[in-house]
């Protein structure tokens, strides 16, 4: 019992949340950037492995600030589904993510790619294949769809290749709908039960199938950490935000480094740490929470004007563009924020009645 002493007395999720100080904002663009950075040098060398990280945790930079949101999102979510209810529920999640969506596809294909191709600007235009990409886009998430006569001398030559996490988002939302509609999404043992049954999932194939192509871990992959984030808010009045803990996940995690153990462990250690950064409050006394949230601006626009970037300047070094990459970005998302996203936000609060959950809003990644 002594051994366990560490854990009994951190402070539980509930009381955590009961401060009313939290880091999720600060996180969500700290994130946000971080998947900027990792690609700079993708956008530029063509290799996803030359970005941070790839090497040393089988994973890149972007792919851990992903797997973050995820865990952030899984957590508010929950939340939000279980102090709305399914109707406003649909509709806060709608107005959160699709406005932004819309609006930056539309500006990238219109006017970026109108900018950019190498086209007459009429029969870019009329190209069938810019309407294929606004419709991909839009209706599927597909980021491997590139623009006529766009990108066409870069390694990487489509224009939106954030947008297919959405994908994954929002089959996660629906999740969370279909399990509140059954009255499962309070049951704690529901919430253990998809947990446990993704993480044996993902460890049986990497024991029986360890060379999986990545599409089929990040089905599980990007579910099982929604799922975590979910469950600790489902059992935020027993689960513990345990610094000692997650410094035992990380001993755990370098420990079955080239295991079949290790993705598994390297996926529930990083969404406990996400939301271990965002709630505990040995670090919440330091919260900021900023005016404007910059996290989903910088995550759609953040690649095309990389992919732009590197296209008018192909011989620049990769970290020789991420500053300008970084300043125009944020310029960018701070646009979207106050004449798209804000607004969104304020018609959300209108349709519901009621002031939106303040920073407890999530932003998709």
């Amino acid at each position: 019992m002594k051994a366990l002493a560490f854990l009994t007395r951190a402070p539980t999720v509930s009381a955590a949340m009961g401060h009313n100080r939290n880091n999720f904002a600060v996180l969500r663009l700290a994130l946000a950037v971080a998947v900027v950075l990792s690609h700079a040098f993708s956008v530029t060398t063509g290799t996803v492995t030359d970005e941070p990280l790839a090497t040393s945790t089988g994973f890149t930079l972007g792919e851990h600030a992903v797997n973050g949101f995820f865990a952030i999102s899984g957590f508010l979510v929950t939340m939000s589904f279980d102090r709305r209810g399914w109707r406003d529920y649909v509709i806060a999640r709608t107005l959160r993510i699709a406005p932004g969506l819309i609006v930056a596809t539309l500006a990238v294909a219109l006017i970026l790619g109108g900018a950019m191709t190498h086209l007459p600007l009429l029969d870019y235009l009329q190209s069938p294949d810019l309407r294929r990409f606004i419709g991909a886009t839009l209706t599927s998430f597909k980021s491997n769809i590139a623009l006529p006569g766009v990108f066409e001398n870069n390694p990487f030559t489509f224009p939106m290749g954030t947008v297919w996490t959405l994908k994954y988002e929002v089959l996660c939302y629906v999740g969370v709908l279909a399990l509140g509609l059954v009255g499962l999404l309070r049951s704690r043992a529901a919430a253990l039960a998809l947990v446990v049954g993704l993480a044996v999932a993902l460890i049986a194939l990497s024991l029986f199938w360890p060379d999986m192509p990545k599409g089929v871990e990040t089905t599980l992959r990007l579910p099982l950490i929604f799922a975590f984030g979910g469950a600790l808010y489902v059992w935020r009045d027993r689960a513990r935000l345990s610094g000692p803990l997650l410094v035992a996940l990380l001993v755990a995690t370098w420990l079955a480094d080239g295991t079949f153990l290790y993705k598994t462990l390297l996926f529930v250690m990083s969404a406990y740490g996400v939301l271990w950064l965002a709630l505990a409050p040995l670090v919440t006394r330091w919260s900021y929470e900023p005016k404007a949230d910059l996290s989903y601006g910088t995550y759609l626009y953040g690649w095309p004007i990389q992919q732009s970037l590197h296209a008018l300047l192909p011989a620049a070094a990769p970290l020789v563009l991420l500053a300008p990459a970084l300043v125009i970005t944020l310029a960018v998302a701070a646009i979207s924020w106050a004449a798209i996203e804000k607004p969104a936000l304020a018609l959300k609060a209108k349709a519901l009645g009621r002031r939106t959950l303040r920073t407890i809003e999530p932003a998709a990644p």
